[in-house]
């Protein structure tokens, strides 16, 4: 059996039950099939950058997606470019051919570790960018109906680092819940204009030396934003095992979404942020610092926060998912001690609670 820790980016987790590398649609659509219609427990894993596996293992088929490749049905200056990628393809090496062929909108995502696919799910986003922004449709395989099924954007209910893919579960295989939508790819529209892309995130536009608002070629934004996740230890290198702070699952819990009442009673100095329907976003990340635990608080492990950014939960080298996860409670316990508010875990938790 393989260890399921040699397949995502905290590098824990036990075995898998059965393993299924999937190279072609076809390939992925069978060996999902085969699952539901034995009732196993299926995990999808691609990258596995958003994920925290038990120390037991999964006890089930768990669908590695390793396709790959993109289509480029449309590049024009009128319509812009369109282009479908492959569900398992790396998202980082889309991003940089995104940005070597002048498709603007995604460059300040350049960095974020794992597939294709699992972007509009999570609707990943970074630096004043979301997924959610360049994606036209998102074609899966409903697992109840079997057969493929084609979302276009609209219908996604983007929101917050959610999507109707992440939201929509159904009970299969003995009443465990499941996502029903195994994405097969994905579609994304560009436009071509100056291959630039404006800066709407203020630490970005200080590392370019600009103002808010400031159109900025995409290559230097791309460049920019390496440079800073790098300095936060959130460029992932499946090669270098030395640094210990990219062995983690990025942010590991999400920025509170508060209603103003709530907001109003976090200190005057907290950040505050417009959100959604007049509710107010803060940082996870000053709510973490200010409650008390600072880059690298747990060191020397086997857990512990990163000594260079405090959302991130790191595995120093031989740490459990138990570990991982008594790091996470002692943490959301101290902010909601503190201010009040529970933290909210970014990365699928399997197998385990937190």
């Amino acid at each position: 059996m393989t260890d399921l820790a040699e397949l995502t980016t905290l590098r824990v987790g036990g075995p898998a039950r059965r393993l299924v590398r999937a190279t072609t649609e076809a390939e992925l659509v069978e060996a999902v099939s085969a699952a539901d219609a034995a009732g196993e427990p299926l995990l999808l894993v691609a990258g596995g950058s958003n994920l925290l596996v038990a120390d037991e293992g999964f006890d089930g088929t768990v669908v590695h997606v390793a396709t790959q490749g993109f289509d480029v049905p449309s590049e024009d200056a009128c319509g812009g470019g369109i282009v479908t990628v492959a569900a398992g393809h790396r998202f980082d090496d889309f991003v940089e051919t995104a940005v070597t062929r002048g498709w603007a909108g995604v460059e300040a995502l350049s960095g974020i570790p794992g597939s294709v696919g699992a972007t509009p799910v999570q609707n990943v986003g970074a630096y004043g960018q979301e997924v959610a922004q360049t994606v036209q449709t998102v074609r899966t395989w409903d697992r109840v109906e079997r057969r493929q099924k084609t979302f276009v954007a609209a219908e996604l209910r983007f929101g917050y680092r959610t999507s109707l893919l992440k939201q929509t579960r159904v009970a299969l295989a003995g009443g465990h819940a499941e996502s029903r939508y195994v994405v097969l790819d994905v579609t994304f529209q560009f436009p071509l204009r100056q291959a630039a892309s404006e800066v709407t995130y203020p630490e970005l536009a200080r590392t370019l030396g600009v103002e808010l608002g400031t159109l900025v070629p995409s290559r230097d934004v791309r460049e920019a934003v390496l440079a800073l996740r790098a300095g936060k230890g959130m460029v992932w290198d499946p090669a270098d095992r030395s640094d210990h702070d990219t062995w983690s699952a990025g942010s590991f819990f999400t920025n509170p979404v508060l209603t103003p009442a709530e907001a109003d009673r976090l200190p005057t100095d907290a950040p505050r942020f417009p959100a959604a329907d007049g509710r107010v976003k803060t940082s996870a990340a000053w709510l973490i610092d200010r409650a008390g635990f600072g880059k690298g608080f747990g060191a020397p492990g086997p857990a512990a926060l990163s000594t260079k950014h405090t959302l991130a939960l790191t595995n120093r080298g031989n740490a459990r998912a138990t570990d991982l996860l008594a790091l996470a409670r002692t943490v959301a316990d101290g902010v909601e001690r503190e201010f009040g508010v529970r933290l909210v875990n970014e990365p699928v938790i399997v197998g385990a609670i937190l």
